[in-house]
């Protein structure tokens, strides 16, 4: 089965500053603690992070030289010492954090997949009865890792809905079966819901951690900010 080019139309990191918060107040118990900020704060944006981490009384930052600035604006102070509490600052699964990132992508297109029929490159997967599948936008450009085919799910219209077939470069495949879906509804990779530890399965199944599979998520998709 093949797929024609899908309209563009890209995942999207909404980012929640009350979970940031939270999650900051609770790290915040100690005075000495250091936040990690490196890498744009795990892909969370410095700015937001930072913010945040500085409302709840947090003094102290690790973070890269390039984003000293952003550190200093809101009065947090850049130190070399080892940070920690990275995991529960970002609410990672394991963590007893709240997820902040969580990331989703719309529907691009349904189709049916006939009994037999396979689907992405080399088809890994073929369908073992007739199906519907949905092609939803994300991919290995945008950190949705290529080890995740047919190994991950996400959430959409209320129920988990498998990953099938290899992740291409900026979309993928879900098993949808008569699930009520349509173009532009929203799949959700993880960070609520049904998908809100999800980052373990990733984890799980690509043999990098939640803390890297965030990271790379966050830094190449647009970001949004929430309350």
């Amino acid at each position: 089965m093949t797929w024609p080019n899908p309209r563009r139309a890209a995942p999207l990191a909404r980012i929640s500053h009350s979970a940031l918060l939270a999650n900051a107040r609770t790290l915040a118990v100690d005075p000495a603690v250091v936040v990690d900020l490196r890498r744009d704060a795990w892909g969370h944006g410095i700015d937001v992070v930072a913010a945040a981490a500085a409302e709840a009384g947090i003094r102290f930052a690790h973070a890269d030289p390039r984003d000293a600035d952003a550190v200093a604006r809101v009065g947090l102070e850049s130190v070399a010492t080892a940070p920690t509490g990275g995991e529960r600052l970002y609410g990672l699964p394991g963590s007893g954090g709240t997820p902040a990132l969580v990331l989703t992508a719309p529907v691009l297109s349904i189709k049916p997949l006939l009994a037999g029929e396979g689907v992405s490159y080399g088809y890994t997967h073929r369908a073992a009865a007739d199906t519907r599948v949905a092609l939803i936008s994300g991919g290995y450009a945008e950190g949705v890792v290529r080890g995740l085919g047919n190994r991950a799910s996400v959430e959409l219209s209320g129920g988990l809905r498998p990953i099938i077939g290899r992740v291409a470069m900026d979309v993928c495949v879900i098993d949808i079966a008569d699930a009520p879906a349509e173009p532009g509804d929203e799949a959700v990779y993880f960070g609520s819901g049904l998908v809100r530890d999800a980052l373990a399965d990733w984890a799980s199944a690509t043999g990098l951690t939640p803390a890297e599979l965030v990271c790379a998520v966050g830094l190449h998709v647009e970001r949004e900010v929430v309350a």
